[in-house]
């Protein structure tokens, strides 16, 4: 190969690293590269136009060289890195439980995952209908039904308890006042027997309550859109305003933690989405979370905010909701302790 032969060779190889990949091309060198055992569930899920689209693009790609290809996984990554990229909810998690189990065990699942509202056995027991509970409980052991009420909320448990029968209700608070703290175990086995006997039982009978919805619903909105609607619903229902209060777990509720949950809290929250948080929060609210810290790290905390400036008010929602997950996952793992206000029995998780 003489030397203009070289030259133009090496053109024709940068031209190829160069070459920009566009749509199905994209795509068919993704599933090439992934092969068929990788790439096969994502075939599945294509349309036939889509198969037939990416087929031609495949066979036509020619050449594609490892510079191409990482510029192609780089994009990729970070595309589905970034916000807004994945969507995980309870449609997309049944959809995915339906392709690896049978549609009874994802029927019973979902069920457990979406209600009666709670992220644990005994706040869902506090969701469930007073009558529909205590018509159970009164065929259990009077031993059994103390636990379970006293890990329900008292003002649910007084419901309950004036439901049963009069004899039967004496004996229960008597084991309530005479019971000391529950070994785990006992406390496991209860929680077992009541979500195999009595939650999966309610699930394929009842449908989720609407104010249980609305609470995730309200949950999710930014502070303005919350106020709004819940001001329109104060004026038009105040009751069922107040019970989707009652629902609801929002920022402001971590200043009910204890002193052991709320640090356990803050090893777990990045400093700047606490400042964030704190930046947007309540002077009582961010008095709590600084008497929780030393008299050093508070004086850090507030001069990182001052430093801020002024902050977004959907960056502070952000990282307030942000801080509401976090407890919420180590309430659900049993680290700390969480409670709605402090007239409820602490749950819990």
């Amino acid at each position: 190969m003489n030397a203009a032969q070289q030259i133009q060779a090496l053109q024709i190889h940068e031209d190829q690293e160069e070459r920009e990949l566009k749509g199905p091309e994209r795509a068919a060198v993704l599933l090439l590269a992934l092969g068929h055992e990788h790439g096969a569930p994502i075939w599945k899920s294509l349309d036939e136009m889509e198969v037939k689209q990416i087929s031609i693009a495949m066979a036509k790609l020619g050449p594609i060289s490892p510079i191409m290809l990482d510029k192609l996984f780089k994009d990729f990554v970070t595309k589905l890195s970034a916000k807004g990229a994945l969507l995980g909810n309870f449609d997309s998690t049944e959809r995915i439980l339906q392709s690896v189990l049978p549609a009874e065990k994802v029927a019973t699942i979902m069920e457990e995952i979406r209600g009666p509202a709670g992220r644990n056995m005994w706040e869902k027991l506090s969701n469930v209908q007073e009558n529909v509970l205590a018509n159970y409980l009164k065929n259990e052991y009077p031993q059994t039904v103390a636990v379970v009420l006293s890990k329900i909320r008292s003002e649910h448990a007084a419901r309950v308890l004036a439901i049963l029968p009069d004899e039967f209700a004496l004996e229960v608070v008597t084991r309530m006042l005479r019971m000391e703290s529950v070994q785990k175990e006992i406390l496991d086995k209860v929680e077992q027997t009541l979500r195999v006997e009595f939650m999966s039982n309610l699930s394929t009978t009842s449908r989720r309550d609407a104010h249980e919805l609305m609470a995730d619903i309200f949950n999710s909105f930014d502070r303005q859109t919350e106020a709004r609607f819940m001001t329109a619903l104060e004026e038009n229902n105040r009751e069922a305003a107040e019970h989707i209060k009652n629902l609801m777990f929002t920022f402001d509720d971590l200043s009910k933690l204890d002193a052991g949950s709320v640090q356990t809290l803050l090893r777990q929250v990045d400093k700047d989405r606490l400042a964030t948080a704190l930046k947007g929060a309540n002077e009582s609210v961010r008095e709590f979370f600084f008497s929780n810290m030393s008299q050093r790290a508070a004086k850090m905390m507030k001069d990182d905010m001052d430093a801020m400036g002024p902050v977004r008010l959907r960056d502070v929602d952000d990282a307030q909701a942000g801080m509401v997950a976090v407890a919420k996952d180590l309430a659900a793992s049993g680290e700390i302790m969480i409670t709605k206000n402090k007239a409820e029995d602490e749950l819990v998780y």
